[in-house]
């Protein structure tokens, strides 16, 4: 999962990576049980391509026992709520105020811009020579009542 080849790079557009990144990331993290019920939701922000690979793996598809609903938020005041939050980019601009908004929730926030993973984001997307890996931020984790667990650890770049 972690140090992508430049030949895959080169095989996969880089939406369809982080989209099956994002839904390999959820199956080793745990969130409280008060969101165990209802939609399991994941909003996507600025991207939508990631949107559309997401909606494709999920369609008809349930996320940890509950049923997926995948959101495309034109801007932050739409997400509500959500278990995920990925952050495209082009919208990392605006990765402040989704902190203020979700900082003590139950969201995993991830971010694809370099910086952002030490500025809170729960995983951030980074290049390292020429091979895509990701940042966990362990704090970020532990604000947001989230358990991350050690395989996914042992594979990020802990920040």
């Amino acid at each position: 999962m972690v140090g992508l080849t430049p030949e895959l790079k080169a095989q996969r557009p880089m939406h369809e990576i982080h989209s099956m990144l994002i839904f390999n990331f959820i199956k080793y993290i745990d969130w409280p049980e008060a969101t165990k019920s209802g939609d399991f939701i994941i909003a996507v922000y600025g991207d939508d391509d990631v949107f559309q690979q997401l909606n494709t793996f999920y369609s008809n598809r349930p996320i940890k026992g509950q049923n997926a609903k995948i959101i495309n938020a034109g801007s932050i005041s739409e997400i509500n709520s959500a278990h995920v939050v990925y952050v495209a980019e082009k919208k990392s601009n605006d990765f402040e105020s989704l902190q203020t908004k979700f900082n003590g929730k139950p969201t995993l926030i991830i971010t694809d811009r370099s910086g952002l993973g030490k500025k809170g984001s729960c995983i951030n997307f980074k290049e390292v020579g020429g091979k895509l890996k990701f940042e966990i931020n362990q704090a970020s984790f532990d604000s947001n009542k989230l358990k991350i667990s050690s395989q996914l650890v042992s594979m990020g770049i802990m920040i």
